[in-house]
């Protein structure tokens, strides 16, 4: 079931997401929703916040290739547990911050730990487009959006924009 995406400013998207405790059917159907949700906004990554939902899941697929089959990965608690002193450069973008894109700086590579759907804890290195769409989501699950990475004024900004843009919807919908 697609799920409708929070847009910013929305106090939910700046909340720390609790721990899973208990994987449960109910989380499970919650991430096959959100790759149901992400494929269709389109994009890459989704965080469990973006949809209103508190807690430490995220959902990623960096497959873009025409063709390629789709790679959908489900991380319930994923934590960063090393990071490369490298640094690579991406122009992200998000689901919550509609048509909007800035360059932010990550770690290039990235090894993250979390449990698969199966309740499996697993450990993977990523790299690329990878690296960067999991970082930006675990950021998700901390309640730090990819503009926080941004100066001040370019922050303000996008955050107007968004008001606007959620104004609008409103509007449109009455």
């Amino acid at each position: 079931m697609k799920r409708p995406i929070l847009i910013h400013p929305d106090p939910r998207l700046k909340k720390t997401a609790p721990a899973i405790t208990d994987l449960s059917d109910d989380l499970r159907a919650l991430a096959d929703d959100m790759l149901e949700t992400m494929y269709a906004a389109p994009g890459i990554g989704l965080a469990a916040p973006q949809v209103g939902v508190d807690t430490r899941l995220i959902v990623m697929d960096c497959i873009k290739e025409d063709g390629a089959a789709p790679r959908p990965m489900a991380m319930f608690n994923p934590e960063i547990i090393a990071q490369s002193d490298d640094l690579n450069i991406y122009d992200e973008g998000c689901l919550s911050i509609p048509d909007i894109y800035a360059e932010v700086e990550r770690p290039a590579e990235v090894t993250v730990r979390w449990i698969d759907p199966t309740g499996t804890e697993r450990q993977q290195d990523f790299d690329g487009l990878w690296a960067t769409c999991v970082q930006h989501e675990i950021d998700h699950l901390n309640g730090i959006l990819f503009i926080d990475y941004l100066k001040p004024l370019k922050r303000q900004l996008i955050t107007r924009k968004m008001v606007k843009l959620k104004k609008d919807r409103a509007r449109e919908k009455a």
